[in-house]
């Protein structure tokens, strides 16, 4: 199939280029341009799409609210984000972008897009299935990028998470990975799908925990890891102690052994 897409960037220079490198990609029939969200718009409600291909910072409607309008439509265009800002990837995916390419743009990175947009247009959602039951799915993953590819991690892989100045690194089953979103933000975002922020470094899945062990005034939490010894000891703040126990008492699928002090013994039963 060839597809009709829309090319958006307040930069014309950028978009100039993008329409370039669309139109030089077999799998596209026709390409169409606007310099900003309003222009696209108009052109969204004057012929259909199969993908739009969009920045994300421009002024008035940002690609980030224009993407979300689209989830009102009946058949939404594949939504492709085409950015320097590396720290909106998150938001991006939870408005179902089908994928989130970075400056300066490679045509290979590009050709990737696109087949990622034929697949998803060949195999589209169920009919039963409206816009807003993708949100949760695609808050289930992580992009990551490395060399150029952009790979989903899955929110339920990730044993624990580290701060690294404004940049996370996400343990998962896959391993580590380096992505450029603050602790906090994420810490926010998934407290109420499992996680806890133990300490101002350390965020962990509770479903990954293993056991509490204090010694003293330290307290440290055992998690289960993808490393050699399979698990990893991450300590827990003070002000942190309580209510991790709290959680993870509350866990109706878990249920722990405690000692008499009322701390795991790191077993669960």
């Amino acid at each position: 199939m060839t597809l009709t897409v829309l090319a958006v960037d307040d930069e014309r220079p950028a978009l100039d280029e993008l329409t370039y490198l669309l139109d030089r990609q077999p799998d596209i029939g026709e390409v169409y341009s606007a310099g900003e969200a309003t222009a696209a718009l108009r052109e969204l409600n004057e012929r259909p799409f199969d993908a739009i291909f969009l920045d994300i910072n421009m002024p008035g409607l940002s690609g980030l609210e224009l993407a979300g309008v689209l989830t009102n439509y009946a058949d939404p265009p594949a939504v492709v984000f085409v950015t320097a800002h590396e720290d909106k990837a998150v938001d991006a995916f939870e408005v179902g972008a089908v994928d989130y390419l970075l400056k300066p743009l490679r045509a290979e990175r590009l050709a990737q897009a696109i087949a990622r947009v034929v697949a998803a247009r060949e195999n589209p959602a169920r009919p039963t299935e409206s816009p807003s039951t993708k949100g949760p799915v695609a808050d289930d993953v992580i992009p990551v990028e490395m060399s150029g590819v952009t790979s989903l991690i899955p929110r339920n892989s990730i044993s624990w998470v580290e701060a690294v100045g404004d940049y996370a690194r996400l343990h998962s089953h896959s391993g580590a990975h380096l992505v450029r979103i603050p602790l906090s933000t994420l810490a926010s975002r998934w407290h109420d799908h499992g996680f806890h922020r133990v300490h101002r470094s350390y965020l962990v899945a509770l479903p990954m925990v293993t056991g509490l062990r204090t010694q003293g005034s330290t307290t440290m939490v055992s998690v289960r890891d993808n490393g050699a010894s399979g698990s990893v000891e991450l300590p827990v703040s003070r002000r942190q102690v309580r209510e991790l126990k709290d959680r993870l008492i509350r866990d109706p699928m878990r249920q722990f052994r405690t000692g008499p002090s009322g701390v795991d013994d790191g077993t669960a039963r």
